[in-house]
């Protein structure tokens, strides 16, 4: 017998072995790094969660909420300010309220700290010119002489900044809220410059300046920006 016809007989089963050992190893690899993957995500899902008081299933609940209705009307609302919007009950309100309160508390304190830094550098490097700022951010008041406007703004928005010159020059009195603000107090008074609102008219309230914290999700005919409003039956509606 011919031992060369049985050649490629035998070397058929070594080069299968050979296939399915490759096949094997790269499977092996493939599996570790996607093992890997879903490790590096679920430690990123776990940090994020924690950087916020909260645990991995409502960072999920969170994640989900914004894929909805809600994060199409606000796509940067804070995972503390969602969850308490869509809270399933009082107990769940009050505890994303009470971590909210101590989140802001923590960020005010450092905000403070910085603003101080800032203001510290700016004397040293230009002591001959002032530092021009608005009062803090104030809470709306109510006028017992004349109907307070609600006017919902947004950032990178030049029609609400026209709008609110515009009002400001017809003497109009109204409580200004900046939508999607992030508690972003030093971006919120920049923009509130921009549009030519004075220390003055804050001080003696035919103007204040506020961040939204959910206010236009109560709104009804919501439209574009800029949106001023007035309320009709206890509900705030488009002017």
């Amino acid at each position: 017998m011919s031992y060369s016809r049985l050649l490629p007989v035998l070397l058929l089963p070594v080069c299968l072995v050979a296939s399915a050992s490759e096949s094997n190893r790269q499977f092996a690899v493939e599996t570790r790094s996607t093992l890997r993957a879903d490790q590096l995500i679920g430690d990123q899902r776990k940090l994020l969660a924690q950087q916020w008081g909260l645990n991995e299933e409502e960072w999920d609940r969170y994640r989900a909420l914004m894929q909805g209705p809600l994060g199409i009307y606000s796509p940067n609302l804070d995972p503390l300010s969602a969850l308490g919007i869509e809270a399933r009950n009082n107990a769940e309100r009050q505890r994303y309220a009470l971590l909210q309160v101590d989140a802001e508390a923590a960020r005010v304190e450092k905000l403070l700290v910085y603003q101080r830094a800032y203001d510290q550098a700016w004397a040293n490097r230009h002591p001959n010119m002032k530092l021009v700022s608005l009062p803090p951010l104030s809470s709306p008041v109510t006028s017992p002489h004349a109907e307070r406007k609600a006017v919902f703004v947004r950032f990178n928005c030049p029609e609400c900044v026209a709008r609110v010159r515009q009002l400001q020059g017809a003497g109009t009195k109204f409580d200004l809220y900046v939508v999607d603000s992030q508690q972003d107090e030093k971006r919120v008074r920049h923009w509130a410059q921009n549009a030519g609102i004075t220390a003055d008219k804050i001080r003696n309230g035919s103007i204040t300046i506020n961040h939204d914290n959910g206010r236009w999700e109560s709104t009804q005919d919501k439209g574009d920006f800029p949106a001023v409003m007035h309320k009709v039956n206890g509900a705030w509606m488009r002017q």
